[in-house]
């Protein structure tokens, strides 16, 4: 598993998609959820699965908002297999997810703002360099970084105070 950073482009490329995304996310975050959202677009640009985190309301350790969306698109296309579709997610994702994506063959991930913690893409890029992987990656972060970051950082703040 490689990743091919593709830098920081501007949000205009990418707004309508992760304007959706963040839609998910404050969604998750009314559930209670930690405000993630994700949805997956076909390589015609169409919106093929769409996910919301829900760990906590489903009982499920991997309904993250990723896998949520993998699974959308797996039961609206009939496959579990999706090349040349990209994810975009307001966080970047975590190893598990980015474990998925690999086995689903998504061709890039789209992210607002990295997740020091557990981010598995550029925060802590443990199998980056892994060879036995034959499906490679590419990202693009920073995509409406300020509004994916302000509403984690809001969630959280509010967390603490109740």
């Amino acid at each position: 598993m490689q990743f091919t950073g593709v830098g920081v482009i501007t949000a205009v490329d990418h707004s309508l998609w992760m304007r959706r995304a963040i839609e998910l996310a404050e969604a998750s975050s009314r559930l209670g959820e930690v405000p993630v959202g994700a949805v997956l677009v076909s390589q015609e640009g169409r919106e093929i699965g769409a996910g919301l985190n829900q760990p906590i309301s489903a009982h499920d350790p991997t309904a993250h908002a990723e896998i949520v969306a993998l699974r959308a698109a797996g039961q609206a296309l009939g496959n579990y297999r999706f090349p040349g579709a990209s994810l975009y997610v307001t966080i970047e994702p975590c190893t598990m997810c980015l474990g998925a994506l690999v086995h689903a063959r998504v061709a890039r991930v789209i992210f607002g703002t990295r997740e020091p913690k557990s981010g598995a893409i550029v925060s802590h890029p443990l199998g980056s360099e892994d060879r036995r992987f034959n499906h490679q990656l590419t990202f693009t972060e920073g995509i409406m970084v300020e509004e994916c970051r302000n509403l984690m950082q809001g969630f959280f703040a509010e967390r603490r105070k109740s």
